[in-house]
């Protein structure tokens, strides 16, 4: 089936939060009606802490059925759950610990333990949860994109781009002696919507690579295709002023 993407561009971070929340609103929705259950995966770094925080709170906390909602994450450093790098911390504060979410439907990532094994358990994980035989893995995946066009902690040029088997994969992270745990491109494409929230100026260049191509090779972020939903690029004036693609 061939992926059918979206491109939005809005005036600013505040309008493109109201609008995400809103989407993830009507896909939650939408699940639960269909299948009596929302799974959500959640993505780390600083642009989706509005949209945690705005989820939270009236009028949108009231319009999901929370106790339906299972939550997931695209990626995880390797840290405890209590640090400050940990974006399971990071959603907990502004999201998880705000809404009537029961505890056994919060699905971390362990980045306390070793990187493999953590990795190795998340894909079990992911596999009981949402059954091995599935054809479709999760309703919505927000994203967001670093600065070099990676996603979740799939960065350019290394095997976890490349992982086309594992769901779930350890990889080394841009740090010195770093490591994260990620989905792969196998667990992100198989999930029916996927939102990508790119807001900056600093971000400009790399939305123009992945919109319009790279002009060397493609950027982790171009290989995100769901098989079968929607491909939702929403982003700020800021991001956009490199592009020349039109506008909705």
């Amino acid at each position: 089936m061939e992926s059918r993407s979206s491109v939005e561009c809005f005036l600013d971070v505040a309008t493109l939060t109201r609008a995400a929340a809103d989407r993830v609103v009507a896909c939650a929705r939408a699940a639960i009606a269909a299948r009596g259950r929302f799974l959500f995966v959640l993505s780390g770094g600083s642009t989706p802490r509005s949209l945690y925080e705005l989820l939270a709170a009236d009028p949108y906390a009231t319009q999901i059925d929370w106790s339906r909602v299972h939550v997931f994450w695209s990626d995880e450093r390797c840290v405890p759950p209590d640090s400050d790098e940990s974006n399971y911390r990071m959603a907990r504060e502004t999201l998880l610990d705000r809404v009537t979410l029961p505890p056994g439907n919060i699905h971390r990532i362990r980045g306390e333990d070793d990187p493999e094994a953590a990795a190795s358990s998340y894909d079990e994980l992911l596999h009981h949860v949402i059954g091995r035989d599935s054809t479709q893995t999760f309703d919505l995946v927000l994203l967001g994109m670093g600065l070099d066009g990676h996603t979740a902690s799939l960065f350019p040029g290394t095997a976890a781009v490349r992982e086309m088997r594992r769901w779930v994969v350890a990889t080394r992270g841009p740090e010195p002696d770093s490591w994260r745990v990620t989905l792969t491109l196998p667990a992100l494409n198989a999930g029916a919507d996927v939102m990508f929230l790119v807001t900056g100026a600093e971000k400009a260049e790399p939305l123009k690579q992945v919109l319009e191509g790279s002009p060397v090779e493609p950027l982790p972020a171009q290989w995100i295709r769901p098989e079968r939903g929607v491909l939702y690029w929403m982003f700020d004036a800021a991001a956009a002023t490199r592009l020349s693609l039109p506008r909705a």
